[in-house]
């Protein structure tokens, strides 16, 4: 795929551009989201990614098209897990209800910021060692098997390393001073609470980033299509949390069914490494990927809604990779 500089400058120019407009016109004065905003948004972004896709289908031909959309079905299946852990961040500091815009909004740049470095450096690699691919693989392996086994579990925010260190070091107050992070009382400087919620999106967006592109790269090995995929699913995150914040509890086997998604790429990367020795060794084409992705995200999604039905006390989690210290400690004693 040869996309000019131009593309590539008119792509970020466009992503950078929508930011701004956010960030100035619907972000700039504090208020609550209701459903209408949210679905108009939603249906924005969501136009926006698929108007992209039909100009890389028309411009670069279907097998790219069909890579971009396959990206975009990952990045936004995986980014609905996201929503999960800001929803318990958010809870867990209390914060406002009117903040949360722009707390995700942050949390949305700096994941952008964040990928884009994870995309380049996983670009370089890929290009100079294809065993690559087989890293990335057991990632997105060990990452699918262990949210498959803590599925059912919720991640603790105050377990957060970093989090827990600045408490310790930095003089912080209990308070909301607006969307100040720092504030003067008395002569002296405090971290409010917004400065530590800021903290564990950001911490959140670094352990994200470190699956989902991986994950991206397991569907196509364009670095541009993956890094548009990535900017449009993460740009419709925002509008996607207000628009589900009353569903998402109802999503119950959605992380179940990601952990499979993830297990499922992963395999596809180490067979792709293995083709390439082994022509025997079949990969498994794109259309296909689409294909289990999008049947997988079915069956979870209407499984949980069964669920939920038969079951209204049964809740969705967000799923954690590994135990809590809490319930190792309880292995241990055992």
């Amino acid at each position: 795929m040869d996309v000019s500089n131009l593309a590539w400058a008119l792509t970020i120019g466009a992503i950078a551009a929508l930011i701004l407009v956010d960030l100035f016109t619907v972000s700039s004065k504090p208020h609550d989201v209701m459903f209408k905003e949210a679905t108009l948004w939603s249906i924005f972004y969501i136009g926006i990614a698929v108007i992209f896709g039909l100009w890389v289908w028309g411009s670069y031909g279907s097998q790219y098209g069909t890579e971009y959309f396959a990206a975009y079905l990952v990045e936004k299946s995986l980014s609905v897990d996201n929503l999960f852990v800001f929803v318990i961040i958010l809870t867990q500091f209390a914060v406002p209800s009117i903040y949360h815009q722009r707390v995700l909004l942050i949390g949305v740049i700096l994941a952008l910021v964040l990928r884009a470095i994870f995309i380049a450096v996983g670009a370089a690699a890929l290009a100079a060692f294809s065993f690559t691919f087989v890293i990335f693989g057991a990632i997105l392996i060990w990452t699918g098997v262990g949210l498959f086994r803590h599925w059912d579990e919720d991640p603790d925010p105050s377990e957060n390393f970093i989090v827990s260190r600045i408490r310790k070091k930095m003089a912080t107050v209990d308070e909301y001073h607006g969307t100040k992070l720092f504030v003067r009382l008395d002569g002296k400087r405090f971290a409010t609470p917004m400065f530590l919620v800021m903290i564990s999106i950001g911490a959140t967006d670094l352990l994200f980033a470190l699956d989902s592109i991986p994950a991206t790269f397991g569907v196509t090995s364009e670095a541009f299509l993956v890094f548009a995929a990535n900017a449009f699913a993460l740009l419709g995150l925002r509008a996607l949390y207000f628009l589900l914040k009353g569903l998402l509890d109802k999503l119950i086997y959605l992380s179940l069914g990601l952990s499979i998604i993830l297990i499922f790429i992963g395999i596809k990367l180490v067979l792709t490494f293995v083709h390439e020795i082994y022509l025997s060794v079949p990969k498994i084409p794109t259309l296909w990927s689409l294909a289990v992705i999008s049947l997988i995200l079915i069956v979870s999604t209407v499984a949980s809604l069964i669920k939920s039905k038969r079951d209204p006390n049964a809740k969705a989690h967000a799923g954690r990779v590994t135990g809590s210290h809490h319930s190792e400690e309880g292995e241990a004693k055992l």
